[in-house]
């Protein structure tokens, strides 16, 4: 099978880890008799110095003619710490989105067995947790109307949805629930927000579609306490774009390590695979970071965008398999050996 990815790296640890799944995947590829096609493109930072934008045209046409695209990380502080900078490396990920049509964010959460004790909650809260956050990308407050007023004294940011963005993701979730243990969580503000009330009138016209699925609605905040005091009772949780920002990353802290999480993001031109942590400034270029987060989004990929399943589980025994015996980087080591990003690629590649 000819596999055609675009490859964006980014910014930070982007390149280093990206490159440890092409490792991966270039060994799954020989193994199964499958020739990978990579094209690389250019985004955030290192776009805007090279060409004076985050995502740019010559980017988008990799993505468009791609059959997926495996992403590293986006972000640098000296943005961040400039208020006024006018462009942005995060303007590259919500142009990206928009154009890609990435309207579903699928974020797993699940434990590794090896390492359920380097989690900051206690094992008996967290064994047998199995979540999926499905996050709205493309609506919501981060796509809204904003502004300054008063002479600058005053701003805003509006959140709003249409039915039809909701129902799309509404149904990816019940879609993903039938797979799985028939139950829907939606995670709203109806109480307060008046697009959280369409949220739950929405989704409650379409549970007749899904008569074997169980719905519940409970308000985010509520969702965010109980997700570290019992995760393992969530199954599959459909929510808005402010709100899934804020509790996939809550929820990443269960297995122990952002750098452990995969996620993909499913659009109506190219889906996209990334890790869900950030470009990480501080440690780019020492071949410390973890890369299992994007070997795992690597393993996403084969299986979604692919139907490759087989492929997809055997990149996830091999990483169960490196956690198990210590070939791990730094963050996860303690006080045994750390090893380098690049050896924890190379092991992963002999090992498959």
């Amino acid at each position: 099978m000819k596999l055609n990815i675009a490859l964006l790296a980014g910014d930070g640890i982007g390149p280093e880890v990206i490159d440890q799944a092409v490792k991966v995947s270039n060994a799954v590829a020989k193994k199964f008799n499958h020739e990978i096609v990579w094209t690389s493109g250019i985004t955030g930072a290192a776009a805007i110095d090279a060409v004076g934008e985050p995502y740019p045209d010559a980017t988008h046409e990799i993505c468009m003619a791609a059959d997926a695209v495996l992403f590293g990380a986006i972000g640098h502080p000296r943005f961040d710490n400039d208020p006024k900078a006018t462009v942005r490396p995060e303007q590259g990920l919500l142009k990206m989105r928009q154009k890609l049509g990435l309207f579903a964010n699928v974020r797993p959460t699940f434990t590794f067995p090896s390492l359920i004790d380097n989690s900051p909650l206690k094992r008996e809260r967290i064994e047998g947790t199995d979540l999926i956050i499905l996050r709205e990308l493309t609506g919501g407050i981060y796509f809204g109307e904003r502004g300054r007023k008063d002479d600058g004294n005053t701003a805003f940011d509006t959140c709003t949805y249409t039915r039809a963005e909701i129902q799309r993701l509404a149904k990816l979730g019940f879609e993903m629930a039938m797979t799985r243990s028939k139950k829907l969580c939606c995670v709203d503000k109806a109480n307060v927000l008046e697009s959280s009330r369409l949220w739950r009138e929405t989704v409650q016209d379409m549970e007749k579609d899904y008569p074997e699925v169980e719905v519940s609605y409970e308000f985010v905040d509520a969702v965010a306490m109980r997700l570290v005091q019992w995760p393992s009772s969530y199954d599959v949780l459909i929510t808005e774009n402010l709100f899934g920002d804020i509790l996939t990353d809550e929820a990443s802290v269960i297995s122990g390590s952002m750098g452990l999480m995969p996620s993909a993001s499913i659009g109506v031109h190219t889906s996209l695979f990334e890790p869900i942590h950030g470009s990480y400034p501080q440690a780019a270029g020492k071949d410390i970071a973890n890369p299992l987060a994007t070997v795992l989004s690597a393993a996403m990929m084969f299986e979604d965008a692919f139907g490759l399943k087989e492929e997809a589980e055997l990149i996830r025994a091999v990483v169960n398999k490196s956690l198990a015996e210590g070939m791990v980087t730094e963050d996860l080591s303690g006080k045994n050996k750390a090893y380098k990003t690049s050896e924890v690629g190379d092991w992963l590649a002999a090992n498959i």
